[in-house]
């Protein structure tokens, strides 16, 4: 069985992405200036389209993650027990 939960804690995204080889970065052209843009964790071992991200520093990231109110919804394990990297980010509750 497959589970999801959800967090806003900078250090267990950091570690949930980089376990899974995940790195911060951003959708090329999305941003203007000192704004991010649209941010994503990016996992290039399971990605064809590494052309459209631009990595960022962790700091950059959380700055807008947290400047959007947001939280990451993750799943740890697939329901066949292999390593997940399913996420999306969704609106922060208050």
């Amino acid at each position: 069985m497959s589970t999801s939960a959800t967090t806003h804690d900078h250090k267990k995204i950091q570690k949930w992405a980089e376990e899974r080889e995940g790195v911060p970065s951003k959708i090329k052209n999305t941003g203007k200036e000192e704004d991010s843009g649209v941010i994503r964790i990016h996992f290039p071992k399971h990605s064809d389209a590494d052309d459209r991200f631009e990595e960022i520093s962790w700091e950059d990231f959380f700055k807008n993650f947290d400047k959007n109110n947001l939280d990451l919804l993750y799943q740890d394990k697939k329901a066949d027990g292999e390593i997940s990297t399913f996420h999306k980010f969704v609106e922060r509750k208050k």
